[in-house]
């Protein structure tokens, strides 16, 4: 299994990078988290999958040992093989992936190069409550440590739909709560762009 890769940046195209590791040039299908850490002729580090088929093996990048992890949640549901999973993976970054199944937002995961309603459906089923926050966020590790957070006393019915979401995601009520009422403190209104800021924030 070829899990990580560094070397030099030889060409980019819309969907892939060639990168030289000591003479030979392994082509890579990279999310969009992989290529805006690129560029040509500097050096790079990917993490990797390789897929093997018996028409041919297939290198899939990403930025980080989270983005892959995240990658691997998604083709884990029927039916999706990783030319999707890696396509989602470009087209939305880790934290509006995270919303649109905290959400349930089949149609914002039906924008995807390649994504029918059916499949977008499945994998909003099969990943809500099964992907948490650590593993979409693209924040530090340091953001996960444990923090002391002030309890919220009240919440209205509003906001209920963006607590559950989150809960749903790994996060504590309290802390749920806490990020809700920071989110509609930055100007959030909607149910999508409170999640979304939240996600952002850290907590």
């Amino acid at each position: 299994m070829i899990a990580y890769l560094r070397g030099r940046v030889l060409t980019v195209t819309a969907e892939t990078a060639i990168l030289d590791v000591n003479g030979i040039g392994y082509e890579i299908y990279c999310s969009g988290g992989a290529f805006r850490k690129i560029t040509v002729g500097e050096i790079a580090e990917l993490y990797t999958y390789l897929q093997v088929k018996e028409d041919g093996i297939t290198l899939f990048g990403f930025e980080n040992p989270r983005e892959k992890e995240l990658f691997l949640k998604i083709t884990s549901v029927s039916g999706v093989g990783p030319k999707l999973g890696i396509s989602v993976l470009t087209d939305m970054s880790a934290d509006e992936f995270a919303t649109a199944i905290a959400t349930a937002d089949v149609k914002r995961l039906s924008k995807a190069k390649g994504m029918g309603k059916k499949t977008a459906e499945k994998i909003v089923l099969e990943l809500h409550g099964k992907i948490s926050a650590a593993e979409v966020m693209s924040v530090s590790d340091d953001a996960f440590a444990p923090k002391a957070r002030p309890a919220v006393e009240t919440i209205n019915a509003q906001d209920e739909e963006a607590v559950s979401a989150l809960m749903g995601l790994g996060f504590t009520k309290n802390e749920s709560m806490q990020a809700v009422k920071r989110a509609k403190e930055s100007g959030a209104t909607t149910t999508e762009e409170i999640i979304k800021k939240a996600l952002q924030s850290g907590f």
